[in-house]
């Protein structure tokens, strides 16, 4: 084929497939792109899927083209090993998204009325997939909630799909109770394999006092991280300004900088008095 296409600027997506095609051609391709396959490339999805979230978290839109491309080119990639395979191809793909989202929009695509609350399409949504999970033969309660998900909102997930059934807890009283409960286990637990997991239990009763609350708990951890490097970041600046790192101070030298970012930090959350 010529490389016209390979060298087209405004190619488009059929570009970028012809180029992993080409990535991937077993005689004149990249010998380390050919040695891939779906389990390698994984870990680069995921990889590529947060560095999009985290451009969007700093509002970076300089960067959000870029970070798009790549998780792009992360399905671009697993479609073209398929279709090595004779599984499905690009198109299959893209055809299979369009007709679950015509499915799970009959109020737009279809008959249905759109004059419903937020509220109410969700709830139609969630019968549109429970129905769909049925066709895939998945009749569990949690079945279909992905493993590969991160730990947190996998067990928010989990617990959800459990709510709609009603084993849940009746308010937050109870999930106060229980964390008081799975804390003190984990005070009394000597044996390291009883720590591992009343550690994890106790986790997974926090994620219930944050659904329990409307609070997502992926969200709050990843704000209260950037909270956290901001205020260590501030450490560091004040104690280079004097020649120093956290290496050379004392850890009451780092408390006292920690809480004097904290207060810096309240006082600009606080609103500010305009006079009279």
């Amino acid at each position: 084929m010529s490389d016209d296409l390979i060298h087209d600027p405004k190619g488009g997506m059929p570009r970028l497939l012809e180029i992993m095609r080409r990535l991937r051609d077993p005689e004149t391709g990249c010998p380390w792109d050919i040695e891939q396959d779906f389990a390698s490339i994984a870990p680069y999805t995921i990889e590529e899927a947060y560095e999009v979230a985290d451009a969007i978290e700093r509002e970076a839109w300089d960067e959000l083209k870029g970070e798009l491309g790549d998780l792009l080119l992360q399905s671009v990639y697993h479609t073209q090993m398929a279709e090595e395979a004779g599984m499905f191809s690009f198109d299959d793909v893209a055809n299979a998204i369009s007709d679950k989202m015509v499915a799970r929009h009959p109020h737009v695509f279809g008959d249905e009325s759109r004059d419903k609350s937020a509220e109410q399409q969700v709830l139609d949504w969630e019968k549109i997939k429970a129905a769909e999970r049925a066709g895939k033969q998945e009749t569990g309660v949690l079945d279909g909630v992905a493993k590969g998900l991160p730990a947190l909102t996998r067990a928010l997930k989990l617990q959800n799909r459990a709510a709609r059934v009603g084993f849940d807890w009746p308010s937050t009283d109870e999930v106060l109770d229980k964390i008081v409960e799975e804390a003190q286990e984990l005070r009394e637990v000597r044996d390291a394999d009883e720590r591992f997991e009343e550690f994890g239990d106790l986790l997974f009763v926090m994620v219930n006092l944050g659904r329990h609350m409307g609070l997502d708990p992926e969200a709050a951890l990843r704000a209260t991280n950037a909270k956290f490097t901001r205020r260590f970041e501030s450490i560091e600046a004040a104690l280079a300004a004097e020649g120093r790192t956290p290496k050379d101070s004392t850890l009451a030298e780092m408390d006292a900088l920690w809480d004097a970012a904290t207060a810096v930090e309240k006082a600009q959350k606080r609103p500010s008095k305009t006079p009279n």
